[in-house]
């Protein structure tokens, strides 16, 4: 299996990957926490593409990073969104927007 140190990518993707990582399994952050974490906290959209980028999406667990609104976003793994959402359920994540009642 590729470490995730071995991947091809820009410097700033492989910021982002490393980060996505570390996310603990169960929990969720935002593509801003994201930002934040890596310490370019303007870069939100410029961290949402290094995340579609993201050559292991399972292995490093880009499903686990949802918009600042709680919707999914997006996820480009295999099965898209209903993957994501699945992957998120399976690791006991309720995935609500902030607004739902």
């Amino acid at each position: 299996m590729p470490s995730i140190y071995n991947l091809s990518g820009t410097e700033f993707q492989k910021a982002v990957w490393r980060e996505l990582s570390r996310i603990p399994k169960g929990t969720t952050i935002t593509y801003a926490e994201l930002a934040a974490r890596i310490g370019r906290p303007k870069s939100v959209r410029a961290v949402a593409n290094a995340v579609g980028a993201n050559p292991l999406p399972v292995t490093v667990p880009c499903h686990r990073v949802i918009r600042t609104d709680g919707t999914l976003g997006g996820y480009s793994g295999p099965g898209g969104v209903t993957e994501k959402r699945r992957l998120l359920k399976a690791e006991g994540v309720d995935i609500r927007p902030k607004n739902a009642l």
